[in-house]
């Protein structure tokens, strides 16, 4: 019977990282390991289909060579097809799964060699008005973080010394605790999964192998950002340890509030101010964008809350290169601080409208009568 494709048995893509292949075949170990399948005659043959894959996968020569001629490519090579009898014990796959879990640090290292730690991830949160948030620039940050010791070059021992393999664990980082069944793998209590200890310690770092440094660094901020938009800058995060690769940096947008727009995605919205007088009678005004003034025609007899729609005055967004729209909202002011006279013409104006009813208020005849009907219903 030929055999599988080995990304088959996987259930990965011939693109999968290392780490996907892992997963998926620690996943396929443990549901067919015969430990756990006493009763299913065909779990063996899986769990040992699975693991001849990940043996060939796993091993970048190994899996060159099967991409490119197939199963005929591994022919004669030493170690290809794993055997069930040389499969792990049960015990050990649930103690690599536990020891992902409880371990904490890069993953394990053996033969004494000390482990590397990735750096943190950081996060910055940057403030931009909404002007350099719509046109995009670039802005100067300073980020305190951790960066590599340059006395002991991250080793963290001083120099002229080296860091010593741990007793504890033989430089492994982890130590296996049994418990019952169960074979778990924790972190080393005593080099921390590094897989060394220093005795003499960096008198700038004090062990550490990192400092603390405000960095300066240049942020490209492209046009349309939003708040709530994250920028990542890769490798600009905390040092790693023991020469692992650095952490990434994440700068949060943060939009200031504006005086004159309120923002919703690629849309503006704004409220302009209208007297009395042109409400009534009818005008232009002059209302600002962001790219500027454009002049709005007021009907006569416009009311207070009227919107009005002004298209491609908005702004685009990084995910869109469209243009939106500025909603203006008109807010019919009220006059205050009238002189004696004001007021005369006003309540003279008043009752000529009054006399005119509907006709010149039609909403608010509109709504006597509604409140008319209400107060007849009750005292029905």
């Amino acid at each position: 019977m030929a055999k599988r494709d080995y990304y088959e048995v996987l259930g990965v893509s011939k693109t999968a990282t290392a780490a996907e292949i892992k997963k998926a075949y620690r996943r396929l170990a443990m549901k067919h390991h015969p430990d756990r399948n006493k009763d299913d005659a065909t779990a063996g043959e899986r769990f040992k289909e699975a693991k001849e894959a990940y043996e060939v996968l796993h091993n970048q020569e190994k899996r060159a060579a099967y991409d490119q001629f197939g199963h005929e490519g591994l022919r004669g090579r030493a170690g290809g097809a794993g055997g069930f009898g040389g499969a792990e014990g049960f015990s050990d796959i649930f103690g690599d799964v536990f020891g992902d879990i409880f371990g904490g640090g890069g993953g394990r290292s053996r033969g004494g060699a000390s482990q590397m730690f990735r750096g943190a991830d950081l996060g910055y949160e940057l403030k931009l008005d909404l002007e350099t948030a719509v046109t995009g620039d670039t802005v100067t940050i300073d980020v305190p973080t951790q960066v590599t010791c340059k006395t002991c070059s991250g080793s963290g021992a001083k120099k002229g010394t080296e860091p010593v393999t741990c007793t504890t664990c033989d430089g492994i980082g982890q130590v296996r605790m049994q418990q019952g069944f169960f074979s778990i793998q924790q972190t080393c209590p005593a080099c921390k999964g590094a897989g060394t200890v220093i005795n003499d310690p960096c008198t700038d770092c004090h062990g550490r192998g990192r400092v603390q440094k405000t960095k300066t660094l240049s942020v490209k901020v492209p046009a349309g950002v939003d708040d709530g938009d994250r920028i990542r800058l890769s490798g600009e995060g905390e040092a790693g340890r023991n020469g692992g690769p650095a952490g990434d940096l994440y700068v949060e947008i943060r939009i200031r509030e504006h005086k004159i727009f309120t923002r919703e995605g690629s849309d503006l919205s704004c409220e302009i101010p209208v007297s009395f007088a042109s409400a009534t009678l009818g005008g232009e005004v002059e209302l600002p964008t962001l790219n500027g003034h454009v002049s709005l025609k007021i009907p006569a007899g416009t009311q207070s809350g009227k919107v009005f729609r002004l298209r491609g005055k908005g702004v685009t967004t990084v995910r869109d290169p469209r243009v939106g729209d500025l909603f203006a909202r008109v807010v019919v002011e009220t006059p205050v601080n009238l002189s004696d006279e004001q007021k005369d013409l006003l309540r003279q104006f008043d009752g000529l409208v009054m006399t005119g009813g509907d006709k010149h208020s039609p909403r608010a005849g509109g709504w006597l009568d509604t409140v008319k009907r209400f107060f007849d219903r009750i005292k029905q």
